[in-house]
């Protein structure tokens, strides 16, 4: 499996069935090569205008299985992502 075959799978909360997004880029050790996260970039605020929320990276050893057309992650706790909105009043 390589990067691009990664970065078409969204990657799915465990324990909540969250969509936490697509994977964006893998870190690995130099040395042995082997993979140790996947990394979600931050979601855009308001198109990219306002920034992006933080990154998230998701160590190896919390993936479980990965599938088809998805990445199952088992993270200790919600990851903290913006749930912000814009309300109309």
């Amino acid at each position: 499996m390589t990067l691009s075959d990664l970065k078409h799978k969204d990657v799915i909360q465990f324990t909540t069935g969250e969509n936490l997004g697509r994977v964006d880029d893998v870190r690995f050790d130099e040395v042995s090569a082997q993979l140790q996260a996947v990394i979600l970039h931050g979601r855009r605020r308001l198109f990219g205008l306002l920034g992006r929320d933080e990154d998230l990276e998701i160590s190896w050893k919390n993936i479980k299985s990965i599938g088809l057309d998805v990445v199952m992650v088992d993270t200790p706790e919600a990851p903290p992502r913006s749930s912000r909105r814009f309300a109309c009043r």
